[in-house]
C-alpha cells in the first residue's frame, strides 16, 4: 500500500449579517453574489439558506497553505460583502436569528432537500467546517474512519462556536449536533468491513431511490463522494483562524499516527458507537471545560489532560507535517476557551453593565465579526452603533 498523500482542504460555511442590525441577512442581493463569484470564482458557493455562504480551500499540501488560502478567502468574502452593508461570521449558530424567518436558496439541490426534510431542513441555520484529508487507497480510508471515530468528541470540544438559538443561552457550547441530529443519516458513520461493504451499503440507498450518491450520507465522518478523503463533519466551525487550523491539524496528524500504526500491524481500539456517542454529548454540552471518557481507563479525564496526551501522540506527525504550532495551540483553545466561551462572557458582561437581552446579543455579534477577522488584516468591517 502506499503512503496517503494526507493533503488537506477545508469547507467553512458562514453566516451573512446585516452590520445596522446584527440580524441575518435573509435574502442578499444578486449582484452581491455576482461580485463574490467575481473575486473568489469556483471557492464560493451557496448554501441551503440564502443567510449562508461556504468557501473551499484549495487541495493543499500542508495546514499552513491551507491557512494561507482560507484567511485570503475570508478576507476577500468580507470585503465584497460589506460593500452590500454586511459581514460574514464564522460562528455554528447565530446569537438571536429567527429560523422561521429564512429563506431557502433557490437551487434544485437545496429546494429537493427542502422538500424532502420540510420543517427538519427549515430549522437548519447552522453552519459547520468540513476538512478533507487526502487517503487515496479505498480500503485504507474505511480502516482508518473506523479507528478515528473514537477521537471526534474531543475534535467537536475544541471548536465550539454555537452556545446561543434564538436568543437564548442553550446550556450547551455546541448547539448545533443537537439541530443536526433531527436529519436522516447523521450521528456517528457504520463501522464497516471493508469499502465493499461500504459501497453495498451506499448502493441499497441509492438503488432504493432514498439518496441519490454519497453527498447525502450527512455522517460526522464519511468517505467524500467527490474527492480521494477523508471528510470530518462533526465540529462546530471555529470563528477564529487560528483554532481552525488547529483541529484541521489534529485531525491530519491523527490520520497520519494511525496509518502509522497500521503500517506496524497495529490499529486503535474500536468502540461502540453508544459508547462514542456518550463523548459527543459531554464535548457538546461541555466543551473543553469538562471530561471525556477514557473507555480504556474506564472513567473520565479532563480535556486539559486529554489534549496533553494528544499532543504527545502525534508529536511525530506533528512534526513530519510541519504543525507543532498549530497541534500546541490545542493547549491555548483550553486554557482561553473556544468561540462559545467569547460569545457567552460577550453576553454576561453587556447583561452586568445593564444592556437589555437585545443589545447584549447584538455585542455577540459585534465580537463574532471581530473574531472571524482575527490575525487578517484585509476586508475588515466595524459594525455600526
Amino acid at each position: 500500500m502506499d503512503d496517503p498523500s494526507l493533503t488537506i482542504g477545508i469547507e467553512e460555511e458562514y453566516l451573512v449579517v446585516d452590520l445596522e442590525t446584527r440580524d441575518l441577512v435573509k435574502s442578499p442581493p444578486k449582484e452581491m453574489w455576482d461580485a463574490l463569484g467575481e473575486v473568489l470564482g469556483h471557492q464560493v458557493t451557496y448554501e441551503l439558506l440564502k443567510a449562508q455562504i461556504e468557501v473551499g480551500t484549495r487541495i493543499c499540501r500542508r495546514v499552513k497553505e491551507a491557512r494561507q488560502d482560507l484567511a485570503r478567502l475570508r478576507a476577500d468574502l468580507s470585503g465584497v460583502v460589506a460593500g452590500y452593508g454586511a459581514a460574514i461570521i464564522a460562528a455554528s449558530t447565530h446569537p438571536f436569528a429567527r429560523w422561521s424567518e429564512q429563506e431557502t436558496t433557490e437551487h434544485e439541490r437545496y429546494l429537493r432537500v427542502a422538500d424532502d426534510l420540510q420543517h427538519v431542513a427549515r430549522q437548519l441555520v447552522v453552519c459547520g467546517m468540513h476538512i478533507h484529508v487526502g487517503i487515496e487507497d479505498e480500503h485504507l480510508r474505511i480502516d482508518l474512519m473506523n479507528q478515528i471515530r473514537y477521537m471526534l468528541p474531543h475534535l467537536l470540544a475544541l471548536s465550539t462556536s454555537s452556545p446561543f438559538w434564538e436568543g437564548v443561552p442553550t446550556g450547551l457550547l455546541a448547539y448545533r449536533p443537537v439541530l443536526l441530529q433531527n436529519l436522516p443519516r447523521t450521528g456517528l458513520p457504520e463501522e464497516f468491513v471493508s469499502w465493499g461493504e461500504y459501497q453495498r451499503y451506499l448502493g441499497i440507498l441509492i438503488d432504493a431511490g432514498l439518496i441519490e450518491d454519497g453527498t447525502k450520507l450527512w455522517w460526522h465522518l464519511r468517505p467524500s463522494a467527490r474527492f480521494p478523503t477523508l471528510e470530518m463533519r462533526i465540529t462546530d466551525v471555529c470563528t477564529r483562524l487560528d483554532d481552525a487550523m488547529t483541529v484541521a491539524a489534529l485531525y491530519q496528524c491523527l490520520l497520519s499516527y494511525m496509518y502509522r500504526l497500521r503500517r506496524d500491524n497495529q490499529r486503535w481500539r474500536s468502540y461502540p458507537a453508544g459508547l462514542i456517542n456518550e463523548n459527543v454529548w459531554r464535548a457538546q454540552r461541555y466543551g473543553v471545560d469538562g471530561a471525556l471518557v477514557d473507555f480504556g481507563k474506564g472513567r473520565l479525564v479532563a480535556m486539559s489532560d486529554l489534549v496533553e496526551e494528544f499532543v504527545d501522540l502525534v508529536k511525530e506527525d506533528a512534526a513530519s507535517l510541519d504543525v507543532v504550532d498549530e497541534v500546541e495551540n490545542a493547549r491555548n483553545i483550553v486554557d482561553g476557551g473556544t468561540s462559545a466561551h467569547r460569545q457567552l462572557e460577550a453576553y454576561r458582561t453587556a447583561i452586568e453593565s445593564g444592556a437589555t437581552e437585545e443589545e447584549a446579543l447584538r455585542d455577540v455579534v459585534d465580537v463574532l465579526v471581530a473574531d472571524t477577522l482575527s490575525g487578517i488584516t484585509q476586508g475588515a468591517q466595524t459594525p455600526k452603533g
